[in-house]
C-alpha cells in the first residue's frame, strides 16, 4: 500500500496530491524544555475557565491557552502555523481514509506516566462518548465508529498497533484531519484522569511544556499558577521559570497592570486605548492579522426569529449595521469589517461569496425586509443583545444596537454579563433568552475549522442549533474533496447557504492588538493571537 507523508506548512495545505489527508513531518529532534531556563515568572492576562480543564470539554479561548500550556498533542503549530511534531514522531497517510502515528518513545505526563498510543485512544474514546456530552466531541464524528444516536465506548477506527503507533479510520475522507491534530480535543490523558474526570479537571497532570503549581494552583476567578515542566521534551523550548495568568475583571484594568509593570503581556488592547496605546507603550505593542472571526448569534429558539419570518428578520438586523462607522471609529483601525464567516489569513479565504450583501449596511433594504417580516407576524418587544462585560465589549455593543434601533424603529439594548464564564453557562445550556455575542478563534488553520464546530447539526460550538440539510451536504462534499480548489468552491456554496441564513451576524475579524511591558523580551503573539508564552523572557 502506497505510503504518502506531506508537510504541512504556513497556513495552508501544500503538496496535496491525488491523497486527502496530509501527514505531518518535522525535525523533533532533541530539543525538550529541561531544567528551567530562568528569568523569573512571565504574568500574562486571562479568564476563568468556564469549565474544568478537560481538553475534550474546553472550547473556549480562557481554558484553552491553559490547556496548550500544560498539555501536548501530536502536533502543535509554530507562530505562522506551520506544523511541528511535538509527541509525534511521524504521522503518515496510508489511504484517503487511513493514518498511521509513530509517538516517540520516553515522553511522560507530570506523574511519571508514559505517554503510549492508549493515552490518545482513550482520551478520544471518552471525548466521543455520547454519555459523557463533551463540548469538542464534534471533532471525533469523522473517525470510524463515532455516533450520535447512541453511546459508543471505543471508536472502532482507532487501533493500537504497539505501544507507540495507532492508526486512525475515517467513515469518509477529511482532507484536514492531520492538520486538526494539534487542537486540544486531540491531547492524550494520563490514566489518572479516568478515575474521577471532573477532580482531575480542577488539578489536571499534563505532558507539556508548562505544569500546575501544586494542588491549589487553580484561584478560581483569580489567576492560575503554572511553572516549568522540568521532563518536557520537545519543540517549545520554555525560556522561563514559568506562567502566572490573572483573571481580570476588564480588559481596562489588566491594560493598567501592563501600563503600571504589575502585568508583563496583555494579549488584547481594551477599545478605550486604541487611540493611545502605541504612545504608551512605545515599541511594546503588536496590531496584525489573525485567525479571528467576532459575530453575534440569534437563536433559533426565540419568538420571532424562527422560519422565513426568523430569517428575514436576520438579514434586516444584519444589513442595520455600518460595520465600517463601527470598525473606523470604535475599533480605530484594530478590525476589519467581515465578507465571510471564515477569516482573510486563511488559505482559500474570498470576499466574492453569492449573497455577500447582506452584510453591507443598507438602511432602505432593512427596513424592507422588517416590513415584510411584521407581515408574518408583528415584532413585539425590545432586541437584547448580551455580552460579557470582562471582554472589553460594551463600546461595539453599544454601537451596534443603536444602529439597529435607529434604523429598524424597535427598542434594542445591550445586556452585559459580569463575566466571560457565565455568559458561556446560559448559551451553553441553551437557556439565553436574547442574541449573544460570539466569534471565533480557529483551532487549527483551516476553513473548516470556522464553518464545520460552528453551524454543522449537533457541532459542540453550534450555539444557535443550527441545522440544515443543504449545508451539512456541501460541508462534507467540501472537506472529502482530494483538490484543495474543490475543496473551496464547497465551502463557498456552503457559506452561500449561511448567508442566507445568518445562523451568526458575522461583524469584523479581529487583528491581534495586544502589548507587553519592559519587563520582558521576545514576545511574539502567534497565527491565532495568542502569546508563545514559552518564547518570552524576563529579567
Amino acid at each position: 500500500m502506497k505510503r504518502n507523508k506531506i508537510a504541512l506548512s504556513g497556513l495552508a495545505l501544500v503538496g496535496v496530491g491525488s491523497l486527502a489527508l496530509a501527514g505531518c513531518s518535522s525535525d523533533s529532534g532533541d530539543t525538550g524544555g529541561g531544567e528551567a531556563a530562568g528569568g523569573g515568572i512571565i504574568t500574562a492576562n486571562g479568564n476563568e475557565p468556564q469549565n474544568p480543564l478537560i481538553p475534550t470539554n474546553t472550547n473556549e479561548v480562557g481554558g484553552g491557552k491553559i490547556l496548550d500550556s500544560i498539555f501536548a498533542g501530536l502536533i502543535s503549530y509554530q507562530a505562522d502555523g506551520a506544523v511541528q511534531n511535538e509527541v509525534a514522531e511521524e504521522i503518515t497517510v496510508d489511504s484517503p481514509t487511513q493514518l498511521t502515528v509513530k509517538i516517540r518513545e520516553g515522553l511522560t505526563f507530570t506523574d511519571g506516566e508514559e505517554v503510549t498510543a492508549d493515552n490518545f485512544i482513550n482520551a478520544w474514546n471518552y471525548g466521543a462518548a455520547l454519555d459523557n456530552a463533551q463540548l469538542s466531541s464534534y471533532f471525533f464524528e469523522d473517525i470510524e465508529g463515532f455516533s450520535w444516536d447512541e453511546n459508543v465506548e471505543e471508536l472502532s477506527g482507532l487501533e493500537q498497533v504497539d505501544d507507540y503507533t495507532f492508526t486512525i479510520t475515517l467513515n469518509k475522507p477529511a482532507s484536514d484531519f492531520a492538520q486538526r491534530l494539534g487542537y486540544s480535543a486531540y491531547y492524550p490523558l494520563p490514566d489518572v484522569a479516568f478515575e474521577d474526570m471532573e477532580a482531575f479537571g480542577e488539578n489536571p497532570v499534563g505532558n507539556g511544556p508548562y505544569m500546575l503549581d501544586g494542588e491549589d494552583a487553580w484561584q478560581h476567578d483569580v489567576q492560575i499558577d503554572l511553572v516549568t515542566n522540568p521532563d518536557y521534551d520537545g519543540p517549545r523550548e520554555v525560556q522561563n521559570d514559568g506562567l502566572q495568568i490573572v483573571f481580570y475583571s476588564t480588559q481596562d484594568a489588566a491594560y493598567s497592570a501592563v501600563l503600571g509593570g504589575d502585568l508583563d503581556v496583555i494579549d488584547a488592547i481594551p477599545d478605550s486605548a486604541f487611540e493611545t496605546y502605541q504612545d504608551e507603550l512605545g515599541d511594546n505593542w503588536v496590531n496584525d492579522p489573525a485567525a479571528i472571526f467576532q459575530s453575534f448569534t440569534i437563536p433559533g429558539w426565540l419568538e420571532h426569529f424562527q422560519g422565513e419570518e426568523g430569517q428575514l428578520r436576520r438579514q434586516a438586523i444584519s444589513m442595520a449595521i455600518d460595520r465600517e462607522e463601527i470598525t473606523d471609529v470604535i475599533f480605530q483601525g484594530t478590525r476589519t469589517p467581515a465578507s465571510d464567516f471564515t477569516s482573510p489569513v486563511i488559505d482559500g479565504w474570498t470576499d466574492e461569496l453569492e449573497g455577500e450583501e447582506v452584510l453591507s449596511y443598507d438602511p432602505e433594504a432593512a427596513q424592507e425586509l422588517w416590513a415584510e417580516a411584521d407581515a408574518i407576524s408583528p415584532y413585539e418587544g425590545t432586541f437584547t443583545l448580551a455580552y460579557n462585560a470582562d471582554g472589553g465589549h460594551q463600546a461595539w455593543v453599544d454601537a451596534t444596537v443603536n444602529q439597529i434601533a435607529g434604523t429598524l424603529g424597535i427598542d434594542a439594548v445591550g445586556e452585559p454579563y459580569p463575566d466571560f464564564a457565565g455568559l458561556r453557562e446560559d448559551v451553553t445550556n441553551g437557556t439565553i433568552q436574547s442574541a449573544f455575542r460570539t466569534g471565533w478563534q480557529a483551532d487549527y488553520p483551516g476553513l473548516y475549522n470556522f464553518l464545520g464546530p460552528l453551524y454543522a447539526t449537533n457541532a459542540g460550538s453550534n450555539d444557535g442549533d443550527y441545522s440544515s440539510e443543504e449545508f451539512d451536504q456541501l460541508l462534507s462534499d467540501g472537506i472529502s474533496a482530494t483538490d484543495p480548489a474543490e475543496a473551496n468552491e464547497f465551502y463557498e456554496e456552503a457559506q452561500a447557504v449561511l448567508l442566507q441564513d445568518l445562523p451568526a451576524t458575522p461583524l469584523w475579524y479581529s487583528n491581534v492588538t495586544a502589548g507587553w511591558a519592559d519587563t520582558v523580551d521576545n514576545v511574539e503573539f502567534g497565527w491565532n493571537s495568542v502569546p508563545l508564552y514559552y518564547n518570552i523572557t524576563k529579567g
